[in-house]
């Protein structure tokens, strides 16, 4: 995993009477929301590589977001995206196993298949786990979790070869 020897500066969030940006200029842009946990997947995978001189981070408002953004960068009005060789893709999952894919930086994904297939499966998980926590804010937490919490416990145990998930970092820990 990257170490960065600087703090990073984040930019401010682009709004609704921000300039558009010069779309398609060769510049690789990661779309998000600073509080979207969403596009915090894919702000994470960007770091954990080491990607930060290479992808540059493009924070938007979402209460207040530019018009151009839905227009030229990403129809479906959402975050993350990411703008790259000329194309934008959006959707975090998708997003996360991309930028692990196509840049460099130590791979977030074991190659173990074993490992590997595991950690698809708890990726795949993580909205069904959020959409079942959720509603728990309004009732009994503990409750009507256990089940969710327990279903995590037991899959920090599957493999016994490092204190994550998968064993070691990867983009499920």
């Amino acid at each position: 995993m990257a170490t960065p020897s600087v703090l990073e500066v984040r930019p401010p969030a682009l709004t609704s009477i921000s300039e558009p940006l010069p779309f398609f200029d060769g510049t690789t842009r990661l779309y998000i929301c600073y509080l979207c946990p969403f596009a915090q997947r894919a702000w994470i995978t960007r770091n954990c590589k080491g990607l930060q001189d290479k992808i540059e981070l493009v924070p938007i408002d979402l209460k207040n977001r530019p018009a151009w953004y839905k227009e030229k960068v990403y129809p479906t009005n959402k975050v993350p995206s990411l703008e790259h060789n000329s194309k934008v893709l959006g959707e975090s999952l998708d997003l996360i196993r991309y930028i692990d894919a196509n840049f460099e930086g130590a791979p977030l994904f074991p190659t173990d298949p074993a490992k590997r297939e595991f950690g698809e499966q708890l990726i795949s998980h993580v909205d069904t786990f959020t959409s079942g926590i959720y509603p728990t804010f309004k009732g009994d937490p503990i409750q009507q979790t256990s089940a969710a919490f327990d279903y995590l416990e037991n899959a920090l145990g599957k493999f016994d070869d490092g204190p994550f998930f998968l064993g070691q970092f990867s983009l499920v820990s």
